[in-house]
């Protein structure tokens, strides 16, 4: 069904009034699938108007998208979408900071600790003696991450457990926002092995601080960059900033995709959405800043790569990684992060008169607003 966008604003105002815990029936589902087909060809076709913009565009095996240096694409992302990593290995609970778009925003006090002396790997709690135990067992992943939430709030428990894995010669890399950064602890997670480090630098709206800590980390560990979702305001505060990041020398940019859940939607509540996929619920400026940021970037030739982290992106890695992990044909742990559908979130994209459909059609009899269909 290529239903119009009148139809479809009047029956998701419906579907948004009703009650969450009332099922929609099979043939309304019908009318959802094809209002989320018509939002995303939309977004798609816009996507692919900016991507035709772009003239250095490449792919890494049609995975992912990216423009600048091959040779400084994140190989934490090469072990992502191609290799047996991503895992996580978790540790701190905590955050020195609160962001709007943070997956855990509202909840960063309620956060359950992984446990004194214990670490969360693949979902099980090691002590850091286990981990030779680990290793001699399972199959070594190409990669691993550290996450969860800002580990430079307890920066000196991971020097060990880095080192271990750096003998085991398993690529890591370390997520933080970089306010808790000094070259002291930047040095000693280098001196331990730590491959790589991504700096949040929207979440502290492009700080000349974390700045000046990107220029540091890069004297200590070998690959350094940026990862942020991308947002108006960090694609603005980032431009603003242009010269000072790029002299510190980053090597990568890693734009992640926006995609929000039950704790950070309210935050972006009247913002244009769409679903990728029946997946990840995004705002649709989202990616199209990245890539209005990585034709900047080809234009004007910087000296490091920049990546599409999308939500197709994390589809493709999900079946890289359920292969990798001999599960069946098309398993995928990519999926909708919200129990009920919130209709509601799609209404001002439905109102907007300047978001078109690309095709439209009269509903079969039943479907039409008012239809009794039983």
């Amino acid at each position: 069904m290529k239903i119009s966008k009148k139809d479809a604003l009047a029956w998701f105002e419906f579907f948004s009034m009703m009650p969450e815990d009332e099922e929609i029936l099979t043939w309304q589902q019908e009318i959802v699938y094809a209002v989320f087909a018509q939002i995303e060809a939309a977004v798609e076709n816009n996507v692919e108007k900016l991507m035709s913009e772009i003239r250095g565009l490449k792919t890494l095996e049609n995975r992912t998208y990216y423009v600048g240096d091959d040779n400084k694409f994140s190989d934490g992302c090469r072990s992502c979408l191609l290799g047996t990593g991503l895992s996580a290995v978790r540790k701190t609970n905590k955050c020195n900071i609160e962001c709007r778009f943070c997956y855990n925003y509202g909840e960063l006090d309620d956060i359950p600790p992984i446990g004194e002396g214990m670490w969360e790997i693949g979902g099980t709690k090691f002590l850091e003696k286990d981990l030779d135990l680990l290793l001699s067992i399972h199959d070594k992943p190409t990669g691993i991450a550290y996450v969860y939430l800002e580990p430079f709030m307890e920066i000196e428990k991971y020097y060990s457990v880095i080192k271990k894995f750096s003998e085991a010669n398993i690529h890591q890399h370390l997520y933080t926002n970089g306010l808790l950064a000094t070259e002291e602890t930047l040095k000693a997670l280098g001196e331990a092995g730590l491959d790589e480090i991504r700096f949040n630098l929207g979440a502290t709206n492009c700080s000349d601080k974390v700045i000046e800590n990107i220029g540091i980390a890069k004297k200590y560990i070998g690959s350094v960059g940026i990862e942020t979702p991308m947002t108006p305001e960090f694609f603005e505060s980032f431009l603003l900033k242009k010269e000072a990041i790029m002299a510190v020398g980053p090597d990568f940019i890693n734009c992640a995709e926006l995609h929000l859940n039950g704790n950070n939607i309210g935050n972006y509540y009247g913002e244009n959405m769409y679903i990728s996929r029946h997946g990840y619920i995004s705002p649709v400026w989202s990616r199209e800043l990245t890539l209005k940021l990585m034709k900047i970037a080809d234009e004007e030739k910087w000296n490091l790569a920049v990546h599409d982290c999308s939500n197709f992106t994390k589809f493709a890695r999900g079946l890289n990684l359920s292969s990798k992990e001999g599960k069946w044909f098309g398993a995928n742990s990519y999926a909708c992060e919200f129990s009920h559908t919130p209709y509601d979130v799609f209404l001002p994209l439905l109102r907007d008169d300047s978001f078109r459909f690309l095709e439209e059609e009269e509903l079969p009899e039943g479907y039409r607003p008012g239809d009794i269909y039983c």
